[in-house]
């Protein structure tokens, strides 16, 4: 296959898994310490509380995007190529993802340790 189909769904698969992860610490961010809830009110009403929480649900669906596209590439690209820079790049992806939308702080360490990532990833790729 050739090798701009195999970046853009390695591409796509990043993306989709970086949207799943943000939405997924907005939803529970917006619900609240889920141990207090349990004790408050069971099991029963945290899982009704986090399967009807909107961005929950399409944080599940980016997550379930990401890895049916993951099982796509493997069926044609390397897997010495394709879980090594999916993972690094979601890492990389994820701190500016939090940064930019969940303004979290993300020191010069994370932004450096992401930056060796990407060139991790870009020396794997050649």
């Amino acid at each position: 296959m050739s090798v701009l189909r195999t970046w853009s769904a390695i591409a796509a698969i990043v993306l989709s898994s970086t949207a799943g992860d943000v939405l997924l610490s907005r939803a529970m961010r917006q619900i609240g310490h889920v141990g207090e809830l349990w004790r408050r009110q069971g099991l029963r009403a945290v899982l009704k509380t986090i399967a009807t929480h909107p961005s929950f649900l399409l944080a599940l669906f980016f997550m379930a995007v990401s890895f049916f596209g993951l099982l796509a590439v493997l069926s044609w690209a390397d897997v010495s190529l394709v879980v090594p820079a999916t993972a690094s790049l979601a890492y990389a992806t994820n701190a500016l993802a939090a940064r930019l939308f969940l303004h979290e702080r993300v020191d010069r360490r994370r932004w450096l340790s992401a930056l060796l990532v990407c060139a991790g990833v870009a020396v794997l790729a050649t």
